[in-house]
C-alpha cells in the first residue's frame, strides 16, 4: 500500500479440507486436516497474499497448521484469536448431520440467526464475535485472517450491512481467500 492510503483490507483464507467422513458435523470440534491439500495450499497462498500483514488464526488446529505453515516461507508469526474459531454446534458436534433430530433442523432452518442448538451457540453469537475482532483492527492496511467458511460467512455479510438470513448462499470452498475491502463508502467483497 502507498503511503496515505486509507483502505483496510481483510484476506480471508479458508482452512485446508479436514480429514473427516463426509456428512460429519465438526464446527467448533478440533478436527485433522487433510496434509497433501495444506501442501498444496503452501504452494500457491504465499503468491497470492501480501507478506508484509499481520497474519491472525483461529486457534483450531486446522487453520493453525496453515497460518504456521505461512509462518514458515516468510510471513508473521500467527496471533491467535478465539473469536476466530467456527460455530459452536454443541451436541451435534462429532456426529452427522443426518444423526441431528429432525425437529431440531427444522428449527434451526426456520431462526438461523437466532436458533441455539443443544449446548453450542447461535449464528448471531458467532457475527457479534465475529465483527468484534473486526472492531479491534487498525483501520488501515491489510490484515490475514486464516478462519473458517462460518466466520467469512458472517464477515462477508455484516461488514457489508446484509442480512445474516442469507447465511450460506455462497459456498467459500477449502484453501479459498475471499478479500473484504474498506473505503470510504465502507466494505465491498473483492474478486474472488
Amino acid at each position: 500500500m502507498s503511503h496515505g492510503d486509507t483502505t483496510a483490507r481483510l484476506w480471508l483464507v479458508r482452512h485446508p479440507k479436514p480429514d473427516v467422513p463426509p456428512g460429519h458435523c465438526y464446527g467448533a470440534s478440533d478436527v485433522p486436516i487433510v496434509d497433501a491439500h495444506l501442501e498444496e495450499l503452501l504452494g500457491l497462498l504465499p503468491l497470492r497474499l501480501p507478506r508484509h500483514a499481520p497474519v491472525y488464526s483461529s486457534p483450531l488446529t486446522r487453520c493453525l497448521r496453515l497460518a504456521r505453515g505461512l509462518e514458515a516461507a516468510g510471513f508473521a508469526a500467527p496471533r491467535v484469536d478465539a473469536r476466530l474459531r467456527e460455530m459452536d454446534f454443541g451436541h451435534w458436534e462429532g456426529g452427522t448431520w443426518s444423526e441431528v433430530p429432525r425437529d431440531q433442523i427444522d428449527a434451526w432452518r426456520d431462526d438461523i440467526v437466532r436458533y441455539v442448538p443443544p449446548g453450542g451457540e447461535s449464528l448471531a453469537a458467532v457475527a457479534e464475535r465475529g465483527t468484534a475482532f473486526v472492531e479491534t483492527l487498525p483501520p488501515h492496511g491489510d490484515v490475514i485472517v486464516v478462519t473458517h467458511a462460518g466466520i467469512i460467512q458472517v464477515l462477508t455479510r455484516s461488514l457489508r450491512g446484509l442480512a445474516l438470513s442469507g447465511f450460506g448462499a455462497t459456498k467459500f470452498d477449502y484453501g479459498e481467500v475471499v478479500v473484504l475491502t474498506r473505503g470510504a463508502d465502507g466494505w465491498a467483497l473483492g474478486e474472488r
